[in-house]
């Protein structure tokens, strides 16, 4: 964070709150003395919320965040003492005021002022989170020392704090409850020098420390440095655990480190509220299922707002037991939108209780019976029960084809689960009318599955020439007018398959069969023998991946000029790429230098879209845990997702490089920088991320005199692009700007895989039998991004007016590409050869 921004930006609100606001900055008398030139805190976050786009400051927390970066760094000062920023009575001054230095803006600094409102409001939003988290993470003695109560936590404070600690790698085993628990005590430790010890080897613990910003050296006696542990890391959890003395030394690496701390008093209070909120349910003398009490923000229709509803939510289980559970509270009336656990439960069932197994379990639950009793009441009761357990398995059911969609219409076992179902309640309805409307449910399932198996269209997938890198329906998708259908298990795909001598057969397979089967026939017709044959995906730098012999749908996951070969395993070595698979060897910036860049983002934008709603939610479960682990179940849309997104970043790099007039190539990186722009703009997150790392590729960075020639003022759009890039703390400026996104959007995909596989090698499937369904909630939460992503349509402007909109549409979907990146290098090298020493 550069200082001199900081007080620029200081310099640029007191400018305009002299010249739009100037009774804001005046004499305040407390007591008998008379501070000059000062302002209140509740009205200085009044003002730069009133002043500021809706869009850009979200909440009085977020201008807090501004004032309180400002506070830390002298652009602003409290009158009295060092306070913290504080919303309320508090008062301060800028630094000129401070000083003595009254001094009125002239019209040439309120002009200026003006011009620079704008980056100064986007340069304050981007470092207003990070200084309200140090705000809110104070030490206890210091807030007691400002005369605020420890640990007292405004609500929305302790979401701030909950929403970090998602996403550190030290505490993703945590239930959610501990994580909402270590909220409200967390404090912020700040190191200043490199080489400070924070502990020695058998001192007492008093502390659990998480590592915030730097890095520590992990040193015990006799054996100098073991390790060096960094940022999302912990260290001294241990000694408060077995009450033992401190086993290792610890030392800070660099200046300026932050930690959080958790003291011991908080650390074993949490500990026992965890046990205490903890119900366990027994069979046989072993646990089958783990509840914990949970807070949940219920909607009401009361002045207040929102209240605070104590339910109990699934911690483990057994899953039949789990299931259970949530049929006894989560159907009928006790469904609860705030309440994801039923939710939590469809979205991720497929990891630990399959749809036959699901299946299974439904059933047993329609047929169960209550034992017999003698009495007459108790009877007329059981009755009810039983009657009551049927409705809620046909609303369970309904529910789930909501939430699994197509997965849930195209399972032969919910099929045969609805067949049953509709006979046994025509059955229970002739003495039970009451279940008529539950008949009704599952007999509208049934004729929705019957329609959808009458349109079923089976597509035909053509894997494309040249860094084409899209599946297409080549009859009916030529125009690019038609939504894209997404690629199902029964469809089929035509794909070639080469040989060493780059001879080839094409063969039209479903997108399910295996590679022995496509080995097997290949071998078939082109007659070759040997019984040691694999297949493989040679890419265009020359790698080669080789396949396992059960593994299906391998055409959606070539990389963007990847082809498929077949050889002996002990040839493998002299499989080559052809020659088209290094990609063009022409540009086509002039082509795109005549399609408008805000209609270009708009198609690119439609057709990303298109890909992302043709994922399911379950691919992103497939992919993450192993294809291997879910027979006959494919990623193919997921995949080609993926594959869009290195195409995309490809395709930019690919046509700076193949610029070769360096003017022209300037112009080249002026128009993907207002592409890139557009996309942010329209919530295509995705590929304003492709396109930024495509500009950024190594070939495309080192192009120095390139760079000097491109104008001032998109240098500075491409700094302020790449700012939304910042990898630190997590992508944490990434999640911030996403978490003020409404649908519809394409999120960061590669970011969103990474969290799941954060979560799932950070978190065990199972403890002692049973299934962790804190991890099930975390997959879930991952997941619903998606879902919440695409929940609305992506409207067309249909405000402008563009000629060539069919050829953009076409161009979009054709992206011609290099991916080598040893060729990109070699271009850029051409273009300017590097420097001899």
């Amino acid at each position: 964070m550069s200082i001199k921004k900081l007080h620029h930006a200081g310099f640029v609100l007191r400018t305009l709150i002299l010249d739009r606001s100037p009774n804001l900055i005046s004499d305040h008398k407390v007591g008998p003395r008379t501070f000059r030139r000062c302002m209140v805190g509740s009205e200085m976050v009044d003002w730069i919320l009133q002043q500021s786009p809706a869009s850009i400051i979200k909440c009085r927390l977020h201008a807090v965040g501004m004032w309180q970066a400002l506070l830390e760094e002298n652009a602003l000062s409290h009158v009295g003492r060092e306070l913290p920023f504080a919303d309320n009575h508090q008062l301060y001054r800028f630094q000129e005021d401070h000083l003595g230095l009254e001094s009125q803006p002239n019209p040439v600094e309120v002009q200026r002022a003006e011009e620079d409102w704008m980056d100064t409001l986007s340069f304050l939003t981007k470092i207003c989170s990070d200084a309200l988290m140090r705000l809110i993470l104070k030490k206890p003695s210091e807030i007691r020392m400002w005369g605020f109560e420890p640990h007292d936590r405004h609500v929305e404070e302790l979401e701030i704090i909950y929403e970090e600690l998602l996403h550190i790698k030290a505490l993703a085993h945590l239930s959610t409850m501990v994580k909402r628990e270590l909220a409200k005590v967390l404090v912020i430790q700040t190191v200043d020098k490199e080489g400070t010890t924070m502990f020695h080897q058998g001192d007492e613990g008093h502390s659990w420390f998480i590592i915030l910003k730097g890095s520590v050296n992990v040193i015990k006696y006799g054996q100098g440095v073991v390790c060096v542990l960094n940022e999302g890391d912990d260290f001294g959890k241990l000694a408060l655990v077995n009450d033992a003395p401190r086993a290792a030394t610890i030392v800070v690496r660099e200046d300026n480190s932050q930690f959080l701390r958790v003291d011991k008093g908080d650390f074993n209070r949490i500990l026992k509220n965890v046990e205490a909120n903890t119900v366990r349910l027994k069979e046989h003398g072993k646990d089958v299922l783990v509840l914990q009490t949970v807070l949940f923000d219920k909607r009401t229709n009361s002045p207040t707002g929102n209240s605070k509803v104590q339910r109990y939510s699934v911690m483990a289980g057994v899953p039949e037991k789990i299931l259970e559970y949530l049929m006894e509270t989560r159907i009928e009336g006790n469904m609860d939108e705030v309440d994801t656990l039923l939710e939590d439960f469809l979205l991720t069932h497929v990891i630990f209780m399959p749809i036959p197994k699901l299946c299974k379990s439904l059933l047993n639950h329609y047929h169960s019976e209550c034992l017999s009793s003698s009495t007459p009441n108790s009877m007329d009761a059981d009755d009810e029960f039983v009657f009551a357990k049927k409705k809620k398995v046909a609303s369970f059911v309904d529910f789930w084809s909501v939430v699994a969609n197509t997965s849930f219409s195209e399972s032969t076992a919910v099929r045969d689960l609805l067949e049953t179902l509709t006979l046994d309640a025509q059955e229970d309805t002739r003495t039970k009318p009451e279940l008529q409307e539950s008949l009704t449910k599952i007999q509208r399932l049934v004729e929705r599955m019957r329609r959808d198996e009458e349109c079923k269209q089976r597509h035909t997938w053509e894997v494309q020439k040249q860094g084409l890198s899209e599946f297409r329906r080549p009859s009916s998708d030529a125009s690019g007018s038609k939504q894209r259908a997404p690629i199902r298990i029964h469809d089929e795909a035509i794909f070639r398959v080469f040989c060493a001598d780059h001879t080839y057969t094409t063969l039209r397979t479903s997108v399910i069969t295996t590679v022995k089967q496509i080995i097997n026939s290949v071998s078939e017709k082109m007659c070759l023998g040997g019984h040691d044959l694999v297949l493989c995906e040679v890419k265009s730098c020359g790698e080669r991946v080789t396949y396992r012999s059960d593994d299906i749908c391998i055409t959606s996951r070539l990389s963007c000029n990847g082809q498929i070969f077949i050889s002996p395993r002990e040839h493998l070595d002299a499989l080559t790429p052809l020659p088209s698979q290094d990609g063009p060897e022409d540009g086509t910036m002039a082509i795109l230098e005549t399609m408008d860049s805000r209609e270009f983002a708009q198609q690119l934008t439609l057709y990303d879209f298109e890909l992302f709603k043709c994922i399911h939610e379950y691919e992103l479960i497939y992919s993450n845990f192993g294809r291997s682990l879910f027979p006959g179940c494919i990623t193919a849309n997921l995949d080609l997702f993926i594959r869009r997104f290195n195409e995309t970043q490809y395709w930019v790099a690919t046509e700076i490089l193949l610029t070769v007039n360096i003017h022209k190539r300037v112009q080249s990186i002026k128009k993907f920088l207002k592409i890139a722009l557009y996309c942010k703009d329209l919530q295509n997150i995705n590929a304003f991320f492709a396109i930024m790392m495509g500009i950024c590729n190594t070939a495309v960075s080192r192009l120095g005199q390139t760079w000097e020639k491109l104008p001032a003022k998109f240098k500075r759009l491409h700094t302020e692009l790449e700012a939304h890039m910042d990898p630190t703390r997590n992508h944490r400026t990434y999640r911030l700007w996403v978490a003020k996104l409404s649908p519809p959007m394409i999120p960061f995909m590669p970011l969103l895989l990474k969290d799941l596989t954060f979560i799932h090698d950070g978190n065990k499937n199972y403890f002692d039998g049973l299934v962790n369904f804190e991890k099930m909630h975390l997959i879930a939460s991952s997941i619903r991004m998606v879902k919440f992503s695409r929940s609305e349509p992506f409207a067309t402007d249909t405000t402008t007016l563009v000629k060539n909109i069919q050829e953009i549409k076409q161009y979009v979907r054709h992206l011609q590409v290099i991916d080598n990146q040893k060729l990109l290098n070699q271009l850029s090298n051409r273009l300017e050869p590097p420097k001899t020493i």
